[in-house]
């Protein structure tokens, strides 16, 4: 079982709440979810107002597939946040557990 983990911190250069924040980073969250069916979450940067952290996951029985997953949701993330925010930075780790 391959299991990936993405860490992907982003800049809202129009938000001047928490709130404007955070519809941004929920809504990402939600469409990952639904679309994409990985686990995702906002996990930092809750209190700064222009940034926010999302992590998401993927597992699979094989490699090749949870790359590909991880590789769709992380081409989503920047499509979907054309014109609303910025993709800053961004840290993947794989596992490998044997069954």
């Amino acid at each position: 079982m391959i299991t990936i983990s993405v860490l992907v911190t982003i800049e809202i250069p129009s938000a001047l709440s928490l709130k404007d924040k955070r519809s941004v980073v929920r809504s990402l969250v939600v469409r990952l979810r639904q679309r994409l069916h990985v686990a995702a979450a906002e996990t930092g940067l809750q209190d700064i107002v222009r940034a926010g952290q999302i992590g998401f996951a993927v597992v699979s029985g094989d490699r090749a597939t949870a790359r590909h997953q991880a590789e769709e949701a992380r081409r989503f993330i920047d499509e979907d946040l054309i014109g609303r925010a910025e993709v800053t930075w961004v840290a993947q780790e794989e596992w490998e557990q044997e069954g």
